[in-house]
C-alpha cells in the first residue's frame, strides 16, 4: 500500500534542503512519503497547473516553504511578489479546501513595521512597510480565509544556513575580500538557523495543532552589526578566516535601500515552544553549528 504523502515546495531553498536532509531520519518518514517541488517541477503561480498536478498525487498536507524573497527587487516587481507570495498560497489553498488537505506555510517578520520596543507575539497587528512584507502578509491572509480549519502559519526572521545564499555565508566572502566592513546598527532582530525551523516544522507536522500562527527564531534580539562580528568571531575561531575585519556600525540611513525594514521585528517564539514543549535553541550555539556545516562543505568541495 502507497504511504500518504506530505508535498514540500521550494525544495532547493535553503529551508527546502534543510528539511529534506532531516527527513529520513523523522518518525514521519515512516508514516508519509516527502514529495519534492520547485519552480521546475510546479508553477506555483498557475491556477491550473497547481489543480493538474494536486490532483494527480493528492497530498496529504503541504509544506509551503516556496517565497518570492528578493526584499529590494519587489519594491520594482511588486506584481511578480505578489504572484508568488499571494496568489501562489491562493491556488494553494483552494485545492487544499476541496480535498481535505493541510497546509504548514512559511512567513516572516517584515509583516511588522517595527514600532514596537518588545517581541512581536503571533497577535500582534501586522503593517508591513515594504512590497515583499505586505505580499508575505496577503498570503497569511489568503490561506486564512480560503482554509480556515486547516491551515498553520509560521513566521521566522533571518534565515540562514549553510545552504544557498544568506547573510551568514556572505559576510565569509566580504571578509575574504575586504580590510574594513560597515554593517547596520539599528535594525534588530533574531537570527535564525533552518536547522532549529526545519525540526520546529518536523514538529508541528507530527502534531494536530489548532490553526494558525506560531513564531519562530533562535531567541535572539541583536543587530545586523552585532550578529556580525558574532558570525566573523566563530569563522576566526574555526580558522576559516586567518585575520579579524574591522566591522563598524552604521546607521540605516547611511545604507539606503529599496525597501524599507523594521528597526525592531524580534520575534516571541514563546507559544511554540509551550505547545510543543520544545527546548530553547541558542542563537550563538547554532551560529556554531552552522559555521562548522559551512566548513565541512569548503573542505568536500575542494
Amino acid at each position: 500500500m502507497t504511504k500518504p504523502s506530505i508535498l514540500l515546495t521550494g525544495s532547493r531553498g535553503q529551508l527546502g534542503l534543510t528539511l529534506a536532509h532531516y527527513w529520513s531520519a523523522s518518525d514521519l518518514a515512516k508514516k508519509f512519503e516527502l514529495l519534492h517541488y520547485d519552480i521546475d517541477e510546479m508553477d506555483l503561480t498557475s491556477t491550473s497547473a497547481v489543480n493538474q498536478e494536486l490532483n494527480r498525487v493528492m497530498p496529504h498536507t503541504i509544506v509551503n516553504t516556496a517565497a518570492y524573497t528578493a526584499v529590494d527587487q519587489a519594491e520594482a516587481e511588486r506584481d511578480a511578489a505578489f504572484a508568488v507570495n499571494e496568489h501562489a498560497v491562493a491556488n494553494l489553498a483552494d485545492w487544499a479546501a476541496a480535498h481535505d488537505c493541510r497546509i504548514v506555510h512559511v512567513s516572516t517578520d517584515f509583516v511588522f513595521d517595527g514600532r514596537q520596543d518588545s517581541p512581536y507575539g503571533p497577535e500582534d497587528i501586522a503593517a508591513p512597510l515594504s512590497i515583499y512584507g505586505a505580499s508575505k502578509l496577503a498570503g497569511e491572509q489568503q490561506l486564512a480565509a480560503r482554509l480556515p480549519d486547516n491551515h498553520v502559519i509560521v513566521r521566522t526572521s533571518w534565515l540562514y544556513s549553510e545552504y544557498g545564499k544568506n547573510f551568514v555565508k556572505t559576510m565569509l566572502r566580504l571578509m575574504q575580500q575586504q580590510e574594513e566592513l560597515g554593517v547596520v546598527a539599528d535594525q534588530i532582530g533574531s537570527p535564525t538557523s533552518t536547522h532549529t525551523l526545519a525540526a520546529f516544522l518536523l514538529s508541528l507536522l507530527n502534531h494536530k495543532s489548532k490553526p494558525g500562527i506560531y513564531h519562530w527564531t533562535d531567541g535572539a534580539s541583536i543587530s545586523w552589526y552585532e550578529f556580525a562580528v558574532a558570525i566573523q568571531r566563530e569563522y576566526v575561531n574555526q580558522g576559516m578566516l586567518n585575520r579579524k575585519v574591522m566591522i563598524n556600525p552604521i546607521t540605516t540611513a547611511e545604507y539606503p535601500t529599496a525597501a524599507t525594514r523594521p528597526a525592531y521585528s524580534v520575534l516571541d517564539r514563546n507559544k511554540a515552544l509551550v505547545e510543543f514543549q520544545l527546548e530553547e535553541s541558542s542563537w550563538q550555539e547554532e551560529l556554531g553549528q552552522v559555521v562548522t556545516r559551512i566548513k565541512q562543505g569548503f573542505v568536500k568541495s575542494t
